[in-house]
């Protein structure tokens, strides 16, 4: 549909290609919790260069379990570990390699963090998502690029194999610029064993980058695109032809990636701001909560992410969805009574792709209420001031787009996000 005061693009967009079932499911699940934990959390490094004694990973009282209960207290549909970051460290007995948990202390030297962790996602109904960093600063057949494929498919085919169903396979750019992997036998791989699993960013990739580590999006939000940030280093890769890759959104909790003494976590201010401009923008968020040394999140976090989700309980729990019909090239939206609100919430049909590009939102009596670019999968907008009216009209500029819900949500009283704050935080500790 079409408004007179939005005129229709002409642009690549134009050409809506259509999620896959599995996109538009892991779009809908929105928020995911990333653990980082490694020798790293033991020797104060953010990247450490594959030089690390394995001896060092020897968590205290490690509980997968109450690393779960984070994540569900928070919301998250699915978590992400780091089953190998860029120092080659492996947190599961890897048979390619001695830099593991196989040789650490830990349970002995029996132990397997990826297995353990797969296990209580699964006794939970938590979606698992496994990091397998294509660089490895460890693993001495990284400088024989055709050796090392081989180590890579050997690891990756290990996690895909033993883990059960896995939801996402993250592919971090980080230290990979020029360096060519076999994307196609890695893609025939993944194929073969995790059909379903979406893939980050790299090779046969199904969703991609936002291109900071701050978990800022920005209007607009295109899934389709014809090309990706790499990392954070002016890296871009090129498909070749405009593909629907939806955005993930990274973001640490702390300043850094993996847990370090003394660091202090996000303020609740900066952390909803941070939701508003992901997940309220169209986009998924992947909020990093590191676990400590002693293998389990730090009290401090445990009872932030509470703050976080009790925060969006009182601004989004109660939710009033309209009734929609299209009259006039607008949707109108009957709130069946006059109602008092200052956030509203839009959800575009993407079956047939992504096909609005900007959209107004109108109060009954015609006062404009906000204004914006993409919609997508959710869209949320934090009205300036309350108002109280019995339906909405909203103008939408994209061929064939249509709403699935408009919803409306009182959040009088309840914690206001730093928009601001969040555009002047600085990015944090490099990571991917």
């Amino acid at each position: 549909m079409r408004s007179e005061s939005h005129p229709e693009p002409s642009s690549p967009w134009d050409r809506p290609l259509v999620p896959t079932p599995a996109q538009l499911a892991w779009q809908k699940d929105g928020l995911g919790v990333f653990f980082h934990v490694g020798v790293n959390t033991f020797a104060g490094r953010e990247w450490s260069d594959g030089t690390l004694p394995p001896q060092i990973f020897d968590p205290s009282d490690l509980d997968v379990e109450q690393w779960v209960d984070v994540a569900e207290d928070l919301g998250a549909r699915y978590v992400v570990l780091t089953a190998k970051h860029h120092d080659g460290f492996c947190l599961w007995p890897t048979a390619t390699t001695d830099y593991s948990v196989a040789s650490s202390p830990w349970r002995d030297g029996q132990g397997d963090l990826v297995g353990e962790l797969a296990e209580a996602c699964r006794r939970r109904g938590m979606k698992l998502g496994l990091y397998l960093s294509p660089w490895d600063r460890n693993a001495p057949q990284y400088e024989d690029p055709a050796d090392y494929d081989e180590f890579y498919l050997a690891q990756l085919r290990e996690l895909c194999t033993d883990y059960g169903q896995l939801h996402e396979l993250w592919f971090d750019g980080a230290g990979s610029a020029g360096r060519e992997y076999d994307w196609e036998r890695i893609g025939a791989l993944i194929d073969e064993l995790q059909p379903g699993a979406m893939v980050f960013n790299m090779g046969p990739a199904t969703i991609r980058w936002v291109g900071n580590e701050d978990g800022l999006a920005s209007d607009p939000v295109r899934y389709v695109t014809d090309s990706t940030d790499l990392n954070n280093y002016d890296d871009v890769i090129e498909p070749g032809e405009p593909r629907y890759l939806p955005p993930e959104c990274d973001v640490s909790l702390r300043q850094g990636w993996f847990w370090q003494p003394g660091e202090e976590s996000k303020t609740l201010p900066h952390l909803l701001a941070i939701h508003d401009r992901s997940i309220g923008l169209g986009a998924n968020l992947l909020l990093n909560i590191p676990p400590d040394r002693r293998g389990r999140i730090d009290e401090a976090d445990a009872a932030r992410v509470r703050e976080v989700a009790q925060a969006l309980r009182d601004r989004f729990g109660s939710p009033h969805e309209g009734v929609l019909h299209v009259e006039d090239g607008a949707v109108h939206v009957d709130l069946g009574e006059e109602l008092e609100f200052d956030h509203v919430e839009l959800v575009e049909r993407l079956e047939e792709g992504q096909r609005a590009h900007s959209h107004r939102i109108l109060a009954q009596d015609g006062t404009e209420l906000a204004l914006g670019g993409t919609i997508g999968i959710r869209r949320l907008h934090r009205l300036p001031a309350a108002v109280r009216t019995a339906g909405l009209r909203i103008e939408i500029a994209g061929e064939g787009a249509r709403l699935e819900a408009v919803r409306v949500h009182d959040a009088t009283g309840a914690p206001v996000p730093d928009l601001a704050g969040a555009d002047r935080a600085p990015t944090v500790a490099p990571e991917s």
